[in-house]
Formats: C-alpha cells, sequence, structure tokens
C-alpha cells in the first residue's frame, strides 16, 4: 500500500507555498494524503521562525510526535523550513527521533531525503545558500497539491537582499534571486489552463523583483539593461494573462515602492485593490534603528499616492510594538500614523528577540513586557477603529466575491472574499462551488468581516477538480 503523508505548516504565505511543494513531491514519489497524523506514515513539520514562540511550537509538537512514532514501525518525522535551516544541527540535538531536516534552499529534495532517510537512517541536509542556475530551487518550479484548485501561489523571487534589524529572514532565505520573467508568466498561463482565476505573486520584496536579473544581463554584455526593478512590468504581464481574474502579491517593502507600480496596478483590471504595505514603527527614530531605509513621511506620501491612483484601495499593514529602545514619544507617533493611514487591517506584533538578528543583540533597551502588552492594547483600538469604518462604508455596495466555501463557523454559511481581501459571509440559495464568483449587497459590517445577502452568479468556476482514486484487489 501507498504510504500517506501529513504537511503541518508554520508561518507566512512563503512557508505555504513551500508545503504545497513538499506534499507534490512526495505525491509524485507515490505517496497519498492522509486525513490525519494517525493515518500518517510521514509527517512533516514546514517551520517558521520569525516568532519567539516558533521554538517552542515546534519542538512541543515534535514532543507529541514522538509518542505518534513509537506507535508504529516505519513511521517518519521530517522538520523543514526557516527553524531548521537556522538550527540546523541543534533539531536532532533536541529530537533525536526526527529522521529528515532540511532547510529552506532544497525543498526539491523532499523526497529523495525522505526515502534516503528510509534505507540508511537519519539525515540532515542544510545547504548555506541556494544554487543560482538549479530552477528548482524556485518552488513554484515543483510539482504541487494546492489545497485548492482556483488560486494559487506563484514565487517570482526568494531571498532578501534588506538588513532589517528584527529579520531573520535573510539568513534563513539568503540574497535575492529573481525568476526568469517568462517562466513566471509562462506558469500562470499553465495555471490559467488549469481553471485558476486568482494568483499571489510571492516574494520576500516582490517590488524589488528584476534587479538582479537586469544586474545580471548588464553584467552580460547588455548594454540596453536597465538597473531597476521589472515589478511593475510583470505585473501587467500577468494580469493580461487569459483566464485570469484576480491578481494579488506580497510582500512589497515601502522604501522600493515606485509610480511604476502604482499605474500598473491602476491599469491593470485583473490586478485587485489592495495593498500590503508594512510601516512597523511610526518613529523615524526607530524605523532609523531598524534600518527600514523610509521615514513616516515618505511612507504616507507613498501610501497618499497609491491611493490617488486606485480610488477604491484597501490597505493592510504589519506594526511591531517595542521595538528595543521605543519610548512613548515614539510609540504615540505610531499610533499618529497608523490612525493617518486608516487601515483596512494590520497584523500587530509585540517585538521578540530572535537569535541571529541585530536586534536581539539590544538587550539592554529591551522594552518591559508589561509596557509593550499595555502599548499593543493601545494600538489595536486605533486599528479596529479605521478597519470598522472601512467596513461601515461598504454597507449597501454590491461586492463580487471569490467563494472560499462554507463558513467555519456554521456550514449553511458560505465565505467568500472581495477584491479588496474582505472576508464576506452570506447565504447562497443554493451550495456554490468554490473558485465561483458572485455578487453579494454588503448589510453589515464589523472589525474583522462583512456580511452580504447574495445577488447572483458572476462566473461559475472552471477548474479541475482532484478524485481520488485507490486501487482495489
Amino acid at each position: 500500500m501507498a504510504k500517506r503523508y501529513v504537511v503541518r505548516t508554520f508561518g507566512c504565505q512563503m512557508n505555504e507555498h513551500d508545503s504545497e511543494r513538499i506534499a507534490g513531491l512526495l505525491e509524485a514519489d507515490g505517496m497519498v494524503a492522509a486525513d490525519s497524523e494517525a493515518d500518517a506514515d510521514v509527517v512533516v513539520l514546514n517551520t517558521c521562525c520569525i516568532r519567539e514562540n516558533a521554538d517552542n511550537k515546534l519542538y512541543g509538537t515534535l514532543g507529541h510526535l514522538k509518542t505518534w512514532k513509537a506507535e508504529q514501525d516505519g513511521r517518519q518525522i521530517v522538520v523543514s523550513g526557516c527553524l531548521a535551516q537556522k538550527d540546523k544541527d541543534m533539531v536532532r540535538d533536541r529530537a533525536p527521533y526526527v529522521d529528515v531536516v532540511l532547510g529552506t534552499h532544497n525543498v526539491h529534495r523532499a523526497a529523495i531525503l525522505v526515502d534516503e532517510a528510509r534505507k540508511r537512517g537519519p539525515v540532515t541536509e542544510i545547504f548555506d545558500q541556494a544554487v543560482i542556475d538549479d530552477h528548482a530551487l524556485f518552488p513554484s518550479a515543483l510539482p504541487a497539491q494546492r489545497e485548492t484548485s482556483y488560486n494559487a501561489w506563484v514565487t517570482i523571487q526568494i531571498g532578501c537582499d534588506n538588513s532589517c534589524a528584527f529579520c531573520i529572514v535573510p539568513a534563513v532565505r539568503g540574497v535575492e534571486i529573481s525568476r526568469p520573467f517568462d517562466e513566471v508568466v509562462a506558469e500562470v498561463r499553465a495555471l490559467a489552463a488549469e481553471g485558476v482565476t486568482e494568483v499571489t505573486l510571492l516574494g520576500q520584496n516582490v517590488n524589488s523583483y528584476g534587479r538582479d536579473l537586469q544586474l545580471a544581463a548588464r553584467q552580460g554584455g547588455d548594454s540596453d539593461a536597465r538597473l531597476r526593478p521589472l515589478f511593475a512590468e510583470l505585473l501587467t504581464a500577468v494580469g493580461n494573462v487569459e483566464g485570469i481574474r484576480r491578481v494579488r502579491f506580497t510582500s512589497p517593502h515601502p522604501k522600493d515602492m515606485r509610480p511604476e507600480t502604482f499605474a500598473a496596478m491602476a491599469g491593470t483590471g485583473t490586478v485587485c485593490e489592495h495593498l500590503h504595505y508594512p510601516l512597523q514603527s511610526g518613529s523615524d527614530r526607530v524605523l532609523a534603528a531598524m534600518h527600514r531605509g523610509y521615514t513616516a513621511e515618505r511612507y504616507l506620501e507613498r501610501l497618499s499616492q497609491a491611493r490617488a491612483a486606485m480610488a477604491d484601495l484597501a490597505v493592510s499593514t504589519d506594526i511591531i510594538v517595542g521595538f528595543p529602545g521605543e519610548t512613548e514619544d515614539d510609540f504615540v507617533r505610531t499610533l499618529e500614523v497608523a490612525a493617518a493611514a486608516e487601515y483596512d487591517y494590520a497584523y500587530t506584533f509585540i517585538f521578540s528577540p530572535r537569535p541571529g538578528t541585530e536586534a536581539a543583540e539590544m538587550e539592554a533597551d529591551f522594552v518591559d513586557p508589561a509596557v509593550a502588552s499595555e502599548r499593543f492594547a493601545r494600538l489595536r483600538i486605533v486599528i479596529e477603529r479605521s478597519a470598522l469604518a472601512k467596513h461601515q462604508a461598504r454597507v449597501g455596495r454590491v461586492e463580487e466575491v471569490l467563494v472560499e466555501g462554507p463558513s467555519k463557523k456554521d456550514p449553511l454559511v458560505t465565505s467568500g472574499r472581495t477584491r479588496q481581501n474582505k472576508l464576506v459571509h452570506f447565504v447562497p440559495p443554493r451550495a456554490l462551488r468554490p473558485g465561483s464568483y458572485a455578487e453579494v449587497e454588503i448589510v453589515q459590517a464589523a472589525p474583522h468581516h462583512l456580511m452580504g445577502v447574495f445577488r447572483s452568479v458572476v462566473h461559475e468556476a472552471a477548474h479541475r477538480v482532484r478524485i481520488p482514486v485507490t486501487s482495489g484487489q
């Protein structure tokens, strides 16, 4: 019988996309997805290391899996992703029963290493950097087992060349490497041919996409190569692929925001009216300590330019509370900028030191946890106030909603997303297939979702449905 696997993901969209590829590789090797760990022969933990509790979450889960593995011969545990890349041999030192440890640069070898460990015993394989001429380093170049068939992640870039004091990503993902322009567009065309209608372009810093390609072209003798990002051109090209109805991207960096990106968003009808625009702090002094490369004034100026280009733009952000040395005055400035920005929603975090980052060495300036928690609560009030106001302004409008499926809380209610990435709950007259598009009139607003009344179906889902096949005697 075919071996069965489960992949559990911790972290960001890049981790989720890596997990899809790991699942695809395991299935290409003859495995099938299990319903739960109890039914699985292989459990993969694809890890994140952005937050302090990532370590606790991993090793707590591994403690549970130690018992799971001992209950049946042949079971295997795989640890992959950013925390594996950072900790390397430490993973097996703390959990010697783990079978495979692999990092961010060798996802394409996941199935090979599982097989090798089954035959020869535990293996740890961590590459210090990606092999630039090996296109398999891009998750999108690998077979995938996606959770949904109507939308897809598309990796356009890996790594990061920034040096934000709080961030471990450059250490675990490496330098920025852009995927060739034509390969990205070709993948989107292939996805559209399968019935995918929504794609999200992924990168650690998407709006710097292509600078390395242009530099390589210049060094190769192409005197016409422009040493500037190609993201606006890529956004337009992807948005013009026949069959694609929605294009999203994450995450851009404010210091690299350019007018041509706003123009591409406004001029390409399929690009959604949503911009994730990480602030991190509203204090210029803290932004400088973070090495963010912009001021609060410049941040707000670029945001104003984006909203001028797109009349119905929704904006989300990331904010860190309690960065080392943050004073009350610094935090008040963050509150002021957050209020001025009028965010639709925000991901807010209390600073947690990550070993290997500059900020982790600033222990003398760490903010008292009680102070940071109190500031965090004050920030949430400002964010939720603007989020509710933004949602209330949409009451009475008819929105196009991409159907995701039944609500997690009530199976009789259907959930979907607007072009502005707002969650909408409504009750249709019949079951709608996920991937369909419906018009819904918004009748009620809350800080984190909208309630609506179904009006019509504007596009039926066209993606292929995977039907599990089992062999019998």
